[in-house]
């Protein structure tokens, strides 16, 4: 009888031990964060690497509460589907702040503000003075986007695309007449690029105006006050403005 107490007591042991290991592993890898990395200067890949504001962020945030955080790339139209089945903690993507998304994912404070915007040709921009002017046009939009969704409120023809970056090549190869997306994006477009700055203007002035912040599943409660305290803490300390200064985010 105590020879058979003492092997379960051994095998229940064994098991906590294991179960312990898994939770130091678990907790060594940290968060996740999904980002497409389509968008600069938000995020981007150059030279095989992962790049820009939001990618430099989540791991600044994750050192301010001393928990490991970290990014991957993931396609945008399978991003919040990822999300939802826990494929990854949270998308840092130059996500838009919705009625429609908050239904199904809770948001940090606001990291920047942005607004859609119409980017045209050069040549255009005689013709071209904003939104209101695309009537029956075909405007380039990237697919499940607010640019996207912010078009359907205008007589227009949309062409989805799955990079905002491959609507801007078809404009300048004189398929599509513009494209939309938001002000943060555009600006590395037309003014940092330079395969395209000289080539690209704005044309007007935002018409929506939106906050952009980080997701998290609906629940996550714990991740969402550590992601906050993380950017209450970098943006007393100066770290958040700095690197947003860097990245022309101003």
């Amino acid at each position: 009888m105590k020879k058979t107490m003492t092997a379960a007591l051994l095998v229940l042991l064994v098991f906590a031990l294991v179960l312990t290991g898994c939770k130091k592993e678990e907790a060594k890898d940290g968060y996740v964060f999904a980002t497409d990395a389509t968008w600069p200067p938000l995020e981007f890949v150059e030279d095989g690497t992962l790049a820009g504001f939001e990618v430099e962020l989540i791991p600044l945030i994750g050192e301010k509460v001393g928990v490991a955080m970290s990014v991957k790339n993931v396609p945008w139209d399978t991003i919040f589907a990822g999300l939802a089945n826990g494929a990854y903690d949270g998308v840092a993507s130059g996500v838009t702040v919705t009625e429609e998304r908050k239904a199904t994912m809770a948001f940090s404070s606001p990291i920047l503000s942005a607004g859609q915007v119409v980017i045209i040709r050069n040549e255009d921009a005689g013709n071209i003075k904003g939104i209101e002017d695309l009537e029956g046009k075909k405007i380039g939009v990237q697919i499940g986007t607010t640019g996207d969704f912010a078009l359907e409120a205008y007589p227009v023809e949309r062409r989805a695309y799955d990079e905002i970056g491959l609507a801007i090549e078809d404009m300048l190869n004189g398929n599509i007449d513009a494209a939309v997306c938001d002000s943060l994006i555009a600006s590395d477009f037309v003014l940092s690029n330079e395969n395209y700055s000289s080539r690209l203007v704005v044309a007007g002035e935002p018409f929506t105006q939106e906050d952009i912040a980080i997701a998290v599943q609906k629940d996550n409660q714990e991740l969402l006050d550590l992601i906050n305290e993380g950017l209450a803490k970098a943006e007393a300390d100066g770290s958040f403005n700095a690197l947003k200064e860097k990245w022309n985010l101003l």
